[in-house]
């Protein structure tokens, strides 16, 4: 037999000169939930992620950054008085956001990357992701400044990188031409390019307090059976002024990932979402799986589908148990 694969299996050392993918600490992104209480509140459906005061999430940031993790996504978690349906309070200069990012830039500079989720429906008493009509119906253009403002006093506050999360149409642009106006030319925008509606973000939302109070976010968020329309609009996004896409959630989209990798040169993320996450976690607990086994095949295979970075919950995990490569 001339051709045996099984050569190159045949130690780990052999396994390791040949291995096509890995996993570094700089592929992934650490959440953080940021809450304007003092000390923790767990999230009994994430298991190791809690809600954080600013203090807290500066001490967990430097723990992670020594070993190795140099990229935080920030989401905030305000208080339910300061809901509206507006959603004024995205745009405060004194919210929990631009503290929690003034804090970790103080704290770190340029060694740590600051990211933050812009979004409105943490902050909308109603709960979805823009501004919303008396017949519910989610208002796609009006919505537009208030991201801008929202992305534009993170910019201020000193984030490196606005996310927005949101799917209304032309936002990007809309970021894009506010932060530039007034000199951010420099904060990156990461797109959400591609984000199915469905049932992967339940923890996510106990964390956020983000649920919608009526109807779903099928309207803006995109199909799951639809292939083709996540990477037009992917494409047009970098044609607005993304500097990176995202596609959320992970596992489900690995085709996806691949697809836009294949399409398009700017760097792509990949957002291993809370189900993802939660799922591995339960069925550890009950004992039906290796947990730290298999999330780490998880993050393995996002990268091989594509992905040059991954937000996850388990990336702390991934270098305190020495996952990475």
């Amino acid at each position: 037999m001339l051709n045996r694969s099984r050569r190159l299996r045949t130690s780990l050392a052999m396994r390791n000169l040949v291995a096509e993918t890995d996993l570094r600490a700089r592929h992934l992104i650490q959440p953080h939930f940021v809450q304007p209480q003092a000390g923790s509140t767990e999230i009994s459906s994430m298991p190791g992620i809690v809600n954080a005061s600013v203090e807290e999430t500066v001490r967990q940031a430097e723990k992670d950054l020594k070993k190795g993790l140099a990229s935080v996504l920030l989401f905030g978690v305000p208080d339910e008085a300061a809901k509206s349906p507006d959603a004024s309070s995205c745009c405060d200069h004194a919210g929990v956001i631009p503290q929690a990012v003034r804090a970790l830039k103080k704290a770190f500079g340029s060694d740590l990357i600051v990211m933050t989720d812009v979004c409105l429906c943490g902050y909308t008493s109603h709960g979805h992701c823009g501004l919303v009509d008396d017949e519910g119906v989610v208002q796609n253009d009006q919505t537009l400044p208030i991201l801008a403002e929202m992305a534009l006093r993170h910019a201020e506050a000193g984030a490196d990188v606005a996310a927005p999360s949101d799917m209304m149409d032309g936002r990007v642009a809309a970021i894009r031409t506010l932060l530039d106006e007034n000199g951010f030319t420099q904060t990156s925008i990461l797109s959400y390019a591609i984000k199915h509606a469905g049932a992967y973000y339940g923890p996510f939302r106990e964390a956020a307090h983000s649920s919608p109070k009526f109807g779903d976010r099928k309207s803006y968020q995109m199909d799951p059976r639809n292939a083709r329309e996540g990477l037009r609009d992917a494409l047009l996004d970098v044609e607005e002024g993304a500097d990176m896409l995202m596609i959320k959630p992970a596992l489900p989209n690995l085709d996806l990932i691949w697809r836009l990798r294949e399409a398009q040169l700017a760097p792509i993320c990949a957002y291993h979402v809370s189900s993802e996450f939660s799922s591995v976690k339960a069925a550890d607990r009950l004992g039906w799986v290796n947990g730290d086994q298999l999330m780490y095949e998880h993050l393995i295979a996002i990268r091989r589908a594509g992905a040059d970075m991954i937000v996850t919950y388990a990336g702390r995990e991934a270098v305190e148990k020495g996952w990475i490569s």
